[in-house]
């Protein structure tokens, strides 16, 4: 069975090796290829291919268009793979992409592609079978970012704890934070010591607290 595929690309060269890869072997039929998310939505829309392949930076920011996109295909069409290529080896942005769920989602990079002809098509299958691909440097800075996240005193927090952090790191106060959350200030002040408790700086003389738990919110949030 041939399989339908939709390629969202902003580099017209690097889109048409896309498409000439895809269509050498006749396994797969590109029957779109554009530059924007927007033209990538419209293009999924109107022809329900079996997949899409789509850039993560395209414009006009050239940040994460891509991976918008694709969780909004996901969530019109929940049964196209989506496989996302990337210069960046960044596990931000995998982690983005697959923090809903990664059936049917794959995450590779571009270098990749170009040391095998055939992983994208590997790929393609996958995703379209309901399956997750990532690629293997991608799923060594996932797994560092969860050991970081574990070993983290902000793991030792509860919500409502971590909500009380973000708020300071905000630069409110407790009043303000009280307020924000519709707490009492004597519940925020609770929560507070708690913070600093879990952050192990409940002992701490030659620190200001407060700021020592915001710096490890914004290194380790």
């Amino acid at each position: 069975m041939t399989l339908r595929v939709v390629i969202a690309e902003d580099n017209k060269v690097y889109r048409e090796g896309v498409r000439a890869v895809l269509e050498f072997g006749g396994e797969f039929e590109v029957v779109a290829a554009v530059d924007t998310p927007e033209a990538l939505l419209a293009e999924v829309d109107e022809r329900r291919p079996d997949a899409v392949i789509t850039d993560i930076r395209m414009p006009p920011t050239h940040h994460m268009e891509g991976i918008e996109a694709a969780h909004e295909i996901r969530r019109r069409h929940p049964s196209i793979g989506i496989l996302v290529l990337s210069q960046h080896a960044d596990d931000s942005y995998a982690f983005e992409l697959l923090k809903d769920g990664t059936a049917g989602l794959g995450y590779l990079l571009k270098e990749r592609i170009g040391d095998d002809d055939g992983a994208i098509a590997r790929a393609l299958k996958e995703v379209v079978a309901g399956r997750s691909v990532i690629d293997p440097e991608v799923v060594d800075g996932l797994v560092s970012r969860q050991a970081k996240a574990r070993s983290s005193p902000l793991h030792r927090l509860t919500d409502r704890e971590r909500e009380v952090l973000g708020l300071m790191a905000q630069g409110k106060t407790n009043d303000a934070i009280a307020e924000s959350l519709h707490l009492h200030r004597a519940t925020v002040e609770k929560h507070i010591n708690a913070i600093f408790l879990a952050c192990d700086l409940a002992e701490e003389k030659q620190v200001n607290k407060r700021v020592a738990a915001v710096l490890l919110f914004l290194r380790d949030a």
